[in-house]
């Protein structure tokens, strides 16, 4: 049975406290066609543009407005989103903030945490050697720790996004959400129940809850593949798995590929730059493994956006150097003259 603690009632109470610290993110409507598919409608909910480049700074705020903090403020594990969100989360509240890393986190987003000025550390391959080490912190320090799935206050914040999205868009027949730990997904099937078919997205190399189903309980998993510093954190939450057996329609499976293809048509129809696990939902599409109705109006959600596709000082650097050598024409034209 579901958590009740993370309902439609709790919801709205969290989504009304953190609302002055979080941004409402746009939707767009796109016809399937623009994407190579036929009598159906996408929507996309944007929370590629939440504060910290992720939906995660939704269940950051919440844990910090909602919980005690301790003078020695709060840690958290992270394979890097969470722990950007709470780094600046802990900065707009002025909270100490602890945020440990596996090495596979993007530089995007340990730039991010730095930047924000909490303090880093950078330990292990994973995920869950990050979230060892930080446990250790926390029985050392007293610091508390924000879990970047499996926590109430989290899961509340996530859930906040299907109520924005229901207000912005009521019609919706199915929604895509990629999987990782579980927070979103759990969020946002609490909210909708079964009013909206709900359908998670993996990655083939870490299927969390593919395999969650398939024992009848969250179990380790591979975490590898191409979303491994977001969507692999070995095994789903347990607060999250029941709401996910009561609500989530089913687990799809999409590849390292596919969820390429996916940032690449995100950037090529919409210029819309996604990180890989912000992606996949729409690889689901894609590549059909998720095959939608006739007609179906389908929400996507690409939950972040911290990528280091984007090199804007490398770009200016190349375009300097490109710019600073004489071209093929003039150089032609100093062998003829002798110039």
């Amino acid at each position: 049975m579901a958590n009740r603690l993370i309902d439609r009632k709790h919801i709205t109470a969290t989504e009304q406290i953190i609302r002055p610290h979080i941004r409402q993110t746009p939707t767009i409507e796109a016809n399937g066609r623009d994407f190579g598919l036929t009598s159906v409608s996408l929507i996309f909910k944007l929370e590629l543009l939440q504060h910290s480049g992720s939906f995660k700074a939704r269940g950051a705020f919440a844990n910090l407005l909602l919980r005690k903090i301790p003078q020695a403020g709060v840690v958290a594990a992270s394979g890097g989103n969470h722990g950007a969100a709470v780094a600046f989360a802990a900065n707009k509240l002025g909270v100490p903030a602890k945020i440990f890393v596996p090495t596979v986190a993007s530089v995007e987003k340990i730039e991010r945490i730095r930047g924000y000025g909490a303090d880093l550390v950078v330990t292990g391959e994973r995920y869950a050697d990050a979230l060892a080490a930080s446990e250790r912190w926390t029985a050392e320090s007293g610091a508390l720790p924000i879990h970047a799935y499996d926590q109430h206050e989290t899961l509340l914040g996530a859930g906040s996004v299907g109520l924005e999205l229901e207000q912005q868009c009521p019609d919706l027949d199915s929604l895509l959400v990629a999987v990782g730990g579980g927070g979103l997904i759990g969020g946002v099937a609490s909210w909708y129940g079964r009013r909206t078919k709900i359908v998670g997205v993996e990655p083939e190399a870490a299927p969390t809850l593919y395999n969650a189903f398939e024992a009848g309980r969250p179990v380790d998993s591979p975490a590898g593949g191409i979303a491994a510093d977001s969507l692999a954190p070995k095994r789903v939450g347990e607060l999250m798995f029941p709401i996910a057996q009561e609500y989530v329609h089913h687990v799809v499976l999409v590849s390292d590929p596919e969820i390429q293809q996916a940032q690449e048509a995100l950037w090529k129809v919409l210029r819309m730059v996604a990180e890989p696990g912000g992606a996949a939902a729409l690889a689901a599409l894609l590549s059909g493994r998720y095959q939608p109705k006739h007609g179906e109006r389908i929400g996507v959600l690409v939950c972040g956006g911290n990528t280091p596709a984007v090199d804007f000082a490398h770009a200016l650097s190349a375009k300097s150097s490109h710019e600073s050598r004489p071209s093929a024409n003039k150089l032609a034209s100093q062998s003829i003259t002798g110039d």
